[in-house]
């Protein structure tokens, strides 16, 4: 039947048109790293630039949940911070915060409210109806895997 060519065997490769032996390939003058340089830094420098501002991916519903992906200025790269609302604040220093999200049913096509809860540590003193900013950090306990980093809207008491 049919043999599969290995990585290793040399493929038939069409005749390459040998270089022209004429007075033009000789004179053409080769191509400078120079004029290259400064266009390799523009495109650094605009890289640099567009990382440095967070991109923001609005995700929102009713409750206004956005989610968000950040850079640290001590370059540990994108951490995803989430938007949701205080459900219980009964631990010490720990808040449960539920984000609430839009979901496409995939047979009826229609939006369904999904729900999650994070556990976040909280230094900021958030209480139950809180809206607040959290961030993704490294394991602080068992279930704590984020953090409070700003309360955006207080409950109205």
């Amino acid at each position: 039947m049919f043999r599969r060519k290995k990585k290793d065997e040399p493929t038939e490769q069409p005749a390459s048109a040998e270089a022209p032996e004429t007075a033009e390939a000789a004179t053409s003058e080769p191509v400078t790293t120079e004029a290259s340089a400064p266009v390799e830094t523009e495109v650094a420098a605009e890289a640099s630039a567009a990382s440095s501002e967070p991109t923001a991916t609005a995700d929102s519903t009713e409750a206004g949940v956005e989610t968000t992906s950040a850079s640290t200025k001590t370059g540990r790269g994108n951490r995803v911070q989430k938007v949701g609302i205080v459900s219980s604040d009964k631990m010490q220093k720990t808040v449960i915060v539920r984000v609430d999200r839009q979901v496409l049913h995939t047979k009826y096509r229609r939006y369904v409210r999904r729900t999650s809860t994070f556990m976040a540590h909280d230094d900021l003193g958030a209480t139950t109806g809180d809206r607040v900013r959290i961030v993704e950090t490294r394991p602080l306990s068992a279930k704590k895997r984020w953090r409070v980093v700003e309360i955006v809207q207080k409950a109205a008491k």
